[in-house]
């Protein structure tokens, strides 16, 4: 499908430079993509920010808005079998290289349909609603990103969530002056600014913290050429604060549903003792902004929005033993888990993880029959067991 005239004033010198450099650069592969991102799972997602999995969306529509080479996408369709999926981006080079991954991925054999397009994330009056939309790392491409947020929450269902990446100011500054650097000496967006860009982070004194950074925080990111030059030679990018951030969230009419890297932005990651309570007696959005202060390598915000104010299910004792539950579908080890959501050691104990299988083999079976409310609610509390609405 040939993208329309409604798009972005800088659609055209991104999508050249994508299709220079179709990002990202994973490989592509045969079989289902590696792991898993529960980011990416609808129920997973659902749960994190309702409390609870929903009601009678067996087959949920999704936008991948922005899907450049089909990383995200493929993941879209392997983690939710039956979904309707539309994959688009403003990159005809890009989406070459995501119908082939998909293709041989078998991702169009998980869903009810699957439809990878070109056009502009301007350009969906005549799609959706949307249960969930996908657009990691394209809103702060755009030249009127919050024209981006404003359509693409025109697409979302009334009950559906929108999941974003944007960048944050902070923990970008060393990108920022490599950036700056290669723009004075004229390097360009092309292969010849590929080959300078990295000559000049290679030939810095060891010492020089541009290149210091580079090594330590960026360059397996970006040991892919495309990834390279996403990172230091795009030609159109806007980065983030969290006040900024919140601005930009309300002035499309969303509401802030919740990081989906909360850890990250727990005061209890960087504080303990006095300190502590004090940052835990604080406004919610307060202890985010003691957060962004206390750590400059934030990089990106990555965060679920909705149309309507989000209220997350209260489960009594009572609730708890007459839902029923499923468990968390991005997990790792079979039948018994030995990473959790994000990948990480996951410690049981022996009536979790009975529980776990009982529910696995048992799914119309009521939570109260099969463990007390203390094992459940603990279970859900860390998103191993999603419960039913």
């Amino acid at each position: 499908m040939a993208e329309s005239g409604n798009r972005d004033a800088a659609t055209p010198v991104v999508s050249a430079f994508y299709d220079r450099f179709p990002f990202p650069g994973d490989p592509l592969q045969d079989g289902p993509p590696p792991g898993y991102n529960w980011r990416w799972c609808h129920q997973s997602v659902f749960a994190a920010v309702h409390g609870a999995v929903p009601a009678g969306t067996v087959r949920p529509r999704i936008l991948d808005a922005g899907c450049g080479t089909g990383v995200s996408t493929d993941y879209l369709c392997h983690l939710n079998p039956g979904a309707e999926v539309l994959g688009i981006d403003i990159s005809e080079g890009a989406l070459a290289v995501a119908r082939g991954r998909l293709q041989r991925s078998g991702a169009a054999a998980q869903g009810s349909q699957l439809r990878q397009e070109q056009r502009s994330l301007m350009d969906l009056e005549s799609e959706g609603p949307f249960d969930y939309i996908n657009s990691v790392g394209v809103l702060h491409h755009l030249d009127q990103p919050e024209s981006g947020l404003r359509s693409l929450a025109g697409r979302l269902a009334p009950d559906g969530v929108l999941h974003l990446f944007l960048y944050a100011d902070a923990g970008r500054w060393e990108i920022h002056r490599t950036q700056q650097a290669l723009t004075l000496l004229d390097v360009g967006t092309g292969r010849e600014g590929l080959r300078l860009g990295r000559e000049l982070l290679a030939s810095l004194p060891e010492g020089n913290r541009l290149a210091r950074h580079h090594r330590e925080r960026w360059a397996v990111d970006c040991a892919a050429d495309a990834n390279f030059a996403d990172m230091y030679l795009h030609p159109q990018e806007t980065s983030y604060d969290l006040q900024r951030l919140f601005a930009f969230i309300e002035a499309a009419d969303l509401h802030f549903a919740g990081f989906s890297n909360p850890e990250v932005w727990d005061p209890a990651r960087l504080l303990n003792g006095e300190l502590l309570e004090r940052a835990q007696a604080l406004p919610q959005r307060q202890q985010w902004l003691l957060v962004e202060q206390l750590d400059p390598d934030i990089s990106h915000f990555e965060f679920f929005l909705s149309s309507q104010p989000v209220q997350p299910a209260s489960w009594s004792d009572a609730a708890l033993q007459a839902a029923k539950g499923l468990r968390q579908p991005c997990l790792w080890g079979e039948p018994d888990p030995i990473l959790d959501r994000n990948m990480q050691p996951l410690q049981l104990s022996d009536a979790e993880r009975q529980l776990l299988r009982r529910v696995h083999e048992q799914p119309d079976t009521p939570l109260g029959a099969m463990a007390e409310p203390a094992v459940i609610r603990d279970l859900a509390a860390r998103q191993l067991l999603l419960l039913k609405a």
